[in-house]
């Protein structure tokens, strides 16, 4: 059963690995573009779906916890 808890870790959880490593992708891809390395455009466009694929994983992830019949 998902209590409250897990919900707030989940939250958290969240964010913070979201924020890594969208903000990672964009940092490291728009150091890249500024160089001159226009094919780093690849990293910077997907950061922000990417990061917020991080949460929807970790929400499945935790809704496989319930049982069957409350999804």
């Amino acid at each position: 059963m998902v209590n409250r808890a897990d919900i707030l870790v989940l939250g958290l959880k969240a964010g913070v690995m979201g924020s890594l490593i969208g903000g990672l992708m964009l940092g490291i891809g728009l150091g890249l573009v500024v160089n001159g390395v226009h094919a780093a455009w690849v990293l910077v466009l997907p950061a922000a779906p990417v990061g917020g694929l991080v949460g929807y994983w970790l929400a499945r992830r935790l809704a496989r916890q319930l049982p069957d019949g409350q999804f």
